[in-house]
């Protein structure tokens, strides 16, 4: 199995409750369910304002390597991160467990 993290910064002047970005939180979050490479998937965000904290992360598992490229070109996906695009910078670790 493949643990997918992923933590998004919002970019300075970027506020939580822009309407583009509560439209990149649901478009992560409709996710669950579409994407059938997904076997784990939970996106929140960050509780703490610690100032080294990323804003929202996307914590999610695949089977294999192949269902990692599957997920990652997976329309919905690709739709969901050009959003993001927009207003935030991240940061992905994947790892096998």
């Amino acid at each position: 199995m493949i643990r997918h993290l992923v933590l998004f910064k919002l970019n300075d002047g970027v506020a939580r409750d822009e309407p583009r970005v509560a439209a990149g939180v649901e478009a992560f979050r409709a996710l669950d369910g579409t994407v059938p490479e997904l076997e784990f998937w939970e996106c929140a965000w960050n509780i703490t304002d610690r100032p080294i904290a990323y804003d929202f992360a996307i914590n999610s598992a695949v089977a294999d390597r192949d269902a990692l490229k599957r997920y990652l070109e997976h329309p919905a996906h690709q739709a969901a991160a050009a959003q993001w695009r927009e207003f935030a910078t991240w940061v992905i670790a994947d790892y096998e467990v």
